[in-house]
């Protein structure tokens, strides 16, 4: 590693982007959440989960970016698209069709011009009952409590305070297996952003830090399993879970959410 490299590197190897890499991650981010606006009308009764791939993977191809998860560990897919009890990493399937009632996640990354915009947001197919609406609200606002945390001097634990705080406020749980993680021109990289934790625990939060918050809800218990896939997480319960994503940037006195929804439909559940 060069001496440019090791100085924008913090003792936790967390990486200090550059103001002028804030674009890049704007651009990702903007393509990502354009393309999870573009699926909404597509999630009905009778779809299936391989059908929103092929159109997301269409999607991508057709903006002229690169999917992030293709190729991946050996992931064959555009997106994962995690239905009911799925906690995430749910493989896309022409034999899965959402049925009435369903909520589905849908996670995607793309990569423009170098840079990764990784986002998922909740969906739901026909009439939900109040139980899933309930989680979906719960986990969205547990996300963005989260984000207002985001900002210098702050810790990671602050931010994972914030997520636990509200979600056990409402009798539901965090899942722990699973993390945000730091992003830009690579797609995982240090820190491992906990859903969890103590005011004040584990690294400063500085200026230029890139990473995504990803909060995983369950109505039940927080444990999970994987399946024989090795990719698809559940609840061990087999209780809903919900889970919603931005990646953001760390600024001056504050935060920049660079995956918003240009369209507004970030949550189904409208306030």
């Amino acid at each position: 590693m060069d001496k440019r490299n090791r100085e924008h590197l913090t003792r936790d190897g967390i990486r200090l982007h550059e103001p002028g890499d804030f674009e890049g991650m704007h651009r990702a981010g903007r393509l990502a959440a354009e393309i999870l606006d573009a699926v909404a009308p597509m999630v009905r009764v009778g779809q299936s989960t391989g059908a929103l791939d092929e159109a997301i993977g269409k999607l991508i191809d057709d903006a002229g970016a690169v999917s992030a998860t293709i190729g991946y560990r050996g992931y064959r897919h555009a997106s994962c698209i995690s239905v009911n009890h799925v906690v995430c990493h749910g493989i896309p399937s022409k034999r899965k069709v959402l049925k009435n009632g369903d909520i589905l996640n849908i996670d995607v990354t793309v990569i423009v011009n170098g840079w990764h915009g990784d986002s998922s947001r909740m969906y739901t197919a026909g009439t939900i009952s109040r139980r899933a609406e309930r989680l979906i609200r719960v986990t969205h606002d547990a996300l963005m409590r989260a984000i207002e945390a985001v900002r210098p001097g702050n810790t990671f634990g602050d931010v994972g305070h914030a997520v636990q705080n509200y979600v056990e406020s409402h009798r539901m749980s965090v899942v722990r297996e699973f993390c945000g993680h730091g992003l830009g021109q690579v797609f995982h990289a240090p820190p491992n952003v906990l859903h969890y934790g103590s005011p004040g625990s584990h690294a400063e939060l500085r200026e230029g830090m890139f990473f995504t918050i990803e909060p995983m809800v369950n109505l039940g218990r927080p444990e999970t399993k994987i399946l024989p896939d090795d990719w698809t997480a559940v609840t061990r319960d087999r209780s809903l879970s919900a889970q919603f994503e931005h990646a953001v940037g760390v600024t001056a006195d504050g935060c920049e959410v660079f995956t918003l929804s240009p369209a507004g439909l970030f949550s189904p559940i409208r306030n």
